[in-house]
Order: C-alpha cells, then structure tokens, then sequence
C-alpha cells in the first residue's frame, strides 16, 4: 500500500474523513495529527505511525495546498461569511453589498501582501457545523481566517479554529475578547446617534426593526435605540418593536404590522437598509408619504440608500474599512509565524451618520 501523507503530498485524492475522524481513530489529539501531516517537527515515530494508519484507513480527504503538507504555509487567507443571509441576498436579486465591500476590503490588503483570498459560506446553525468546518479547513489550509457576523461569536467555530491552530481575526465580536484580533464599530453608539436624530426632529413615537437574534449586532443596535430614548425620559413600548432579518422582504413584513396597529409610530429605525426599503415599500403602499407622513432610517449605507425615494437617512457602516483593518493586523502574525492572541487587541473603526431626504419633523 502506498504511504497515504506522500499520496497527498503528490496530490492524489483523499475524501470523506475529516480531522476529527483521523484524531479519534489514531486515539490522539488534533494538534498532534495536524503535527504529523504538517511535517514537524520533534514527532515521535510512534505517534507518526498512529496517524498515518488513520488516514490510510479512513481514506482522510487531501489539501488543496499540498504544499503545506512539505511544511510551507498556504498563502490562502479565508473570509468566512454567513450562507444563509448571503443566499438569501442571492436568490433576492438586490446583491450583497456588504459581502462585496467586505472582499473589497480584504482583497486589496491581501493583493498588497502577495497573500490570496478566498470566501466560503458557513451555515453557523447547522448541525454537523464542526465537522463541516474541520474538513473545510483541513482541504484549503488557509494561513488565517477572517470571521464575519454571526460566525465572529461562534463558540463551535471559535473552537475549531482554536484546535487546528488556524490564527484568526473577527469582525464585529461581542463575546470571547481573549480570542483572536477583534475588529468592530460601535454598533450601540451609532445607534444612539441615528435615534437621537430622529428625536431632535420631534419625534417621540418612534419604531424598531431589530435584526436576527443570533447576530450580536442586532442586539447592540436595539440596545442603541432604547438608551437614546431612555436617556430623554421615554418609556420603549415592546409593540414597537419586531424583529427582522436583515432582508428586504422581512422589513416589508414588520412594517406592515407596525404601520397596521392601533397607534401609528411617526418614525421607524431599521437595523440595515434593506429592511428600511421594505419600510419604504409599506408606507407607499399604505399612501403615507416619507418623511412628511413617517420618518424612516436604516444603517449600513449601502448604494440603495442614495438611489431610493427619498434617499435614505443611515448609518454608514465602515465594512470595506473593517475588513482591511482585520487583514493588515492579521496577516503581520502569520508572516510571523505567531498565534492571533499574540497580538490580540481590538481595533474600534468610525461610522458615521447620513441625514438624507428620508427624515424630517413630525407633521
């Protein structure tokens, strides 16, 4: 039988297993198998054959970049992203605009350290996420990952990364700040601000549309909202609120309840453009006119926010500047040679507000 490590270093195809499979056979840990088919080493002879038996047995899938398995580093830098969001996006037909000033971000910093880019959907809900993610990253075996919002705060994907050794940077964390570099906005503040403005106007019966609860931004943002209206003596009236999913469809669908009940808000605050369009949609189609009859605001400042009717008062979310502050902090560590948390720090980058035509005093 031919050696399955100098199969796959020749390139031959391995499929299947993952490296959890290959750890629990061998009856070791993952770093020790990524040890051994990394080529380090100090590796003892006896854990060497242990391993190399479980990949022969399990038929373990080979590497993109065989390379590595010669002990040199991949120059492949992975964004990971939401697959259920970005689809949706998708099959919408409005585009993903963050997904785009993302990669625009992380491209230009990556083209300048001679590093490549790729991007790969992760169903952070999904039930076989660990080992769908163990045997991503153990086929492309990028140098160090950047994670996206919902996956930033992801305990099995924190994990993951954590046991293959794979340095990391987040955008938009909220949990675990000893892990890895931490790149975010003040999603909170600019949430206040966007309220307050609408509160300077004169508005008082002011409405919200939360994001997906398992993104730490739609919490931060309502969290925004209600300390603005709080801070100027008003109660957050629970009705007034519905959530979302940062999708244009679902904005149409809260606001319809919203502009449907008793008490008719005379300002609604959506957690990201698209679901302020579907606002837009609901209150036209109810024959209210924006801002005279209803003030709507949303956040993220995508293209659609200056070509709506009226343009669109947001918040202009800095992703494209996120995205090349986590990849000019990352890619330094591993050229390094260093762990993420060796350079671990949290980078704070200003938004910003944009008072367009969709705002104005109460009628």
């Amino acid at each position: 039988m031919r050696d399955p490590v100098r199969l796959e270093a020749a390139g031959w195809g391995m499929a299947g297993a993952t490296i959890y499979d290959v750890a629990a056979r061998a009856g070791v840990s993952i770093k020790s198998v990524s040890r051994v088919l990394n080529g380090e080493a100090n590796v003892s002879e006896a854990l060497r054959r242990k391993v190399e038996g479980a990949v022969a047995e399990l038929g373990y899938r080979r590497s993109l970049s065989a390379r590595s398995l010669a002990g040199s580093a991949s120059s492949i830098i992975a964004a990971l992203v939401d697959a259920t969001l970005t689809i949706e996006h998708w099959r919408s037909g409005r585009g993903n605009d963050y997904l785009s000033r993302l990669e625009l971000g992380l491209l230009m910093e990556c083209r300048q350290a001679d590093h490549h880019l790729m991007v790969e959907l992760v169903d952070y809900d999904a039930p076989t996420l660990r080992q769908d993610l163990a045997s991503l990253l153990t086929a492309i075996r990028p140098q160090g990952v950047v994670l996206t919002p919902p996956n930033s705060d992801n305990d099995v994907v924190l994990e993951v990364l954590s046991e293959l050794a794979v340095p990391f940077a987040r955008i938009g964390p909220e949990t675990a700040p000893d892990l890895g570099v931490r790149i975010r906005m003040d999603d909170a503040g600019a949430a206040e601000q966007i309220t307050d403005h609408l509160l300077d106007l004169g508005h008082v019966d002011i409405a919200h549309i939360s994001g997906p609860a398992a993104y730490s931004a739609s919490r931060l943002r309502r969290t925004g909202f209600e300390a603005a209206l709080r801070r100027r003596g008003l109660t957050p009236r629970p009705e007034w609120v519905a959530e979302g999913q940062f999708t244009f469809g679902s904005g149409l669908d809260a606001a319809e309840r919203l502009l449907g009940g008793p008490r008719r808000p005379t300002a609604i605050f959506a957690a990201n453009d698209d679901m302020a369009l579907g606002v837009l949609q609901a209150a036209a189609a109810r024959g209210l006119r924006v801002p005279h009859d209803l003030s709507v605001a949303g956040f993220d400042d995508t293209p659609s926010a200056v070509f709506s009717t009226p343009p669109l008062t947001t918040i202009r979310q800095p992703v494209a500047e996120m995205a090349a502050a986590a990849a000019q902090r990352l890619i330094p560590l591993l050229k390094a040679r260093l762990d993420a948390n060796d350079g671990l720090e949290e980078v704070i980058v200003p938004h910003s507000l944009m008072i367009r035509g969709s705002t104005s005093q109460p009628a």
